[in-house]
């Protein structure tokens, strides 16, 4: 019920200013700073591996300003997944290669996890007339899971996969000129992934870009969401050149180095609450 009650208010806070709701997320990821120790050292830790050049003072500010991005991009999911298209258009600007994915040929999005990934993915299902699949995560709560599930099913030609249903429905959509909006730089465990360095250390990271693109047959076009002051931009960047190529570890290592010039791009908006280090080569030390 408790569930039930939250999600009633994050559809009504859809109607507020947007630059009162941004407000609200600001408090709230300052809140959630204060509050959740977990998470707080988590970040920190992933940012003394990965930015070990920055002070411990710009570490905090940089993990304070993420904890604010994170709040802020959840509660601009009340808009996102219950206003209309007009006001969704109002606020997300889709830019860059855009064109390139004008004619329907088998794509892969790599779509790096930024605070606005679900942003991007409404984008491109709201205004490209095109076939659509992703992979996603099922969340714990059943309420939660149905809202999130109704949120990404609802513009377009979609549809929504979940890990275990395997990789031949992935296959088959590419195949068939679908769209496939894949997130693959998330530590999912030492079975789906090898290790490859990400900032200079290794990172269990599951093969998928390369993989996917190799059996479909596709080409790799990065996607990426900034939040801005007025809302989003969603950037279509070029496609990978000599990209799969027959050498997987190497595949991915590369996916690794150029997500990390995205990074670089907007550090802060980076999910780095999650346990990215989490497993470990055999007999590294653990990091967390």
């Amino acid at each position: 019920m408790g569930t039930q009650v939250g999600l009633w208010c994050l559809k009504w806070l859809s109607y507020l200013p947007l630059s009162w709701l941004r407000g609200l997320g600001a408090a709230l990821g300052g809140l959630l700073y204060a509050v959740v120790p977990s998470r707080r050292h988590v970040l920190l830790t992933n940012l003394r591996v990965c930015f070990p050049e920055l002070t411990e003072k710009e570490r905090h500010t940089l993990a304070r300003q993420s904890f604010v991005y994170f709040a802020q991009a959840w509660l601009d999911r009340s808009w996102l997944w219950h206003r209309t298209p007009a006001c969704i258009e109002s606020r997300v600007q889709l830019k860059g290669e855009v064109q390139s994915l004008a004619t329907a040929q088998p794509t892969v999005v790599f779509a790096p996890h930024f605070v606005g990934l679900d942003v991007g993915w409404t984008a491109l299902t709201l205004q490209l007339p095109l076939k659509f699949t992703t992979i996603f995560t099922p969340q714990s709560n059943r309420t939660v899971d149905a809202w999130v599930a109704k949120g990404r099913a609802r513009f377009g030609d979609v549809r929504l996969l979940r890990r275990e249903d395997g990789v031949k429905p992935i296959v088959s959509s590419l195949r068939d000129n679908a769209l496939l909006y894949l997130l693959p730089d998330m530590n999912f465990g030492a079975k789906e992934s090898i290790f490859v360095p990400f900032y200079g250390e290794m990172a269990a990271t599951v093969p998928s870009l390369s993989r996917f693109a190799k059996l479909g047959r596709a080409r790799v076009v990065p996607v990426t969401t900034r939040m801005t002051e007025h809302g989003y931009e969603v950037t279509v960047h070029a496609a990978w050149q000599n990209f799969p190529t027959d050498d997987v570890q190497a595949d991915t290592a590369l996916m690794n180095r150029r997500l990390e010039d995205l990074i670089a791009t907007m550090p802060a908006q980076y999910f780095w609450v999650h346990q990215r280090f989490k497993t470990r080569p055999s007999g590294a030390a653990k990091i967390y």
